[in-house]
């Protein structure tokens, strides 16, 4: 009897009009956005490889050691074909110098704002709104619709209990939705074959733990479709506290969430960091020209008494060593900046980070935001993308200006020019080696970060355990409901 009932209920939603047109609509959203989140990929890794060329060849072109810079860029993500989380959202290169802290800027939206106001079309967000919206389209009559046709006395005339009968009814909307969504999710994956994608095994384990957790996502709202429905006598009436359920868990509760964290955790803005780095920053140059001045002055006292040529054979004697001073001086500055600009970072960063949380907690009230949650932490475009960039990219930073300064030292070329002024050939100004290239082959090299698949599938089992506790409460709650419904 199980099995009939199962059948029954297979043959009901696939001979629909409606599962038609809805597997129709979403084979199509899920293989656009996979064909065109593959473009996106390949586009930018061909930006990535030009841009780490161009770097590459500045630093290549540099004649002395002071003037090597570097532009560090971030790595794209073939994962960000599905989820594409915060990727456009997060700056795409830093520029690594001994003046300013490592600070990624041009994300993809910054630089295509049309792309920025309405979003991208990725198979996450086909999941989170379109998929949860059909579930609630086939189950919203699954019991009351029965009862109202006259069908659910007549199945209840049969030997059958109500648990088998829900049972049934769960199982044969549960593969007439999910199975036939797997063709086209089947052909996306092929997709990347064909456009010869690189995934690494990490990222097909990620793929295959996103496609798991969007399954129980759709399951959730399965059940809470059915379970509306076993609550309600009519079919209209369940519909609409569907309708409701779905606009408050998919749009409202995530924001109120992090609404409420905002008020209840106050963090300063990006600009008020900002001010209050550049207040140090000015603060600490003005003492350091004032010291320096104080220096000169003291310099200067050392030599009264000495006639003109004693005091130039004084300063041809000690100009090198000045120089030196006045460098380890100005170095100690340029250090003391960035280090109050990390501190300052890592303050705000903390306090971001428990503001963060709350919001999170609050947020997953809503199944939907442990969903959305869970698959960026599977894809590694999470809201720590930026947090573990900037981090490896000061570490690189540290690493490769303790490499410039000991190439300086060794072979000279600390980026400064020299003024010479000679009765016969005038003013020449020698601005440091120009007919010589630079042996950066020892020169670190910057890796990007990166996140192992059990890592990520660890740091998202909450969120799965959320969405498991959500679908038993569900069918918990429809049984329950069934077993007092009446069917008259």
């Amino acid at each position: 009897m199980l099995s009939l009932l199962i059948q029954k209920e297979l043959k009901n939603i696939l001979l629909s009009p409606k599962f038609a047109a809805t597997f129709l609509v979403c084979s199509v959203l899920i293989l656009i956005s996979v064909y065109i989140g593959i473009n996106e990929y390949n586009n930018a890794v061909v930006q990535y490889n030009v841009n780490q060329e161009i770097a590459r060849q500045d630093i290549m072109q540099a004649t002395s050691w002071g003037r090597v810079r570097n532009i560090l860029h971030r790595e794209p993500n073939p994962m960000q074909i599905f989820v594409s989380g915060l990727h456009f959202d997060v700056g795409r290169l830093s520029t690594v110098s001994d003046f300013d802290d490592i600070k990624l800027v041009r994300s993809p939206y910054s630089d295509e704002t049309l792309f920025a106001i309405f979003r991208v079309i990725d198979f996450s967000f086909i999941v989170q709104i379109v998929l949860s919206l059909f579930a609630i389209l086939f189950t919203y009559d699954a019991i009351n619709g029965e009862r109202e046709n006259g069908t659910l006395k007549l199945a209840f005339s049969n030997s059958v209990s109500r648990a088998k009968y829900l049972i049934a009814k769960f199982t044969g909307i549960w593969l007439g939705l999910i199975v036939p969504l797997l063709i086209p999710i089947l052909i996306g994956l092929l997709l990347l074959m064909v456009f010869k994608v690189p995934m690494a095994t990490g990222d097909w384990s990620s793929i295959i733990s996103f496609i798991g957790l969007s399954i129980l996502y759709i399951t959730l709202f399965i059940g809470i479709g059915i379970l509306v429905s076993a609550i309600t006598r009519n079919s209209s009436l369940s519909f609409l506290l569907l309708l409701v359920i779905w606009i408050g868990g998919v749009f409202i509760v995530p924001r109120l969430g992090v609404m409420a964290a905002g008020q209840l955790i106050p963090v300063e803005s990006v600009a008020q960091l900002e001010a209050k780095q550049e207040a140090f920053r000015k603060a600490r140059w003005d003492q350091y020209s004032t010291e320096l001045t104080q220096v000169w002055q003291s310099r200067e006292q050392e030599m009264e008494g000495m006639s003109d040529a004693e005091r130039q054979e004084y300063r041809d004697n000690k100009e090198w060593n000045w120089l030196e001073e006045d460098d380890v001086s100005r170095k100690q500055v340029q250090s003391d900046i960035i280090g109050n600009n990390r501190r300052l970072l890592e303050e705000a960063q903390n306090k971001k980070r428990v503001q963060e949380r709350l919001a999170f907690n609050i947020a997953r009230i809503s199944p939907v935001s442990s969903y959305q949650l869970a698959a960026m932490k599977l894809a590694g475009t999470d809201i720590d993308l930026k947090i573990r960039y900037e981090e490896t990219m000061r570490a690189y930073k540290d690493e490769f200006t303790d490499y410039i300064v000991k190439k300086q030292d060794v072979e000279g070329g600390h980026g400064g020019f020299s003024i010479n002024i000679d009765s016969e050939t005038g003013v020449q100004i020698d601005f440091g080696r120009n007919d010589q290239t630079l042996d950066t082959s020892e020169m670190p090299q910057y890796s990007a970060p990166t996140i192992k698949s059990a890592n990520a599938f660890a740091s998202s089992i909450p969120d799965f355990g959320l969405l498991t506790i959500f679908i038993i409460l569900a069918f918990g709650g429809s049984f329950l409901s069934f077993l007092r419904y009446d069917m008259r």
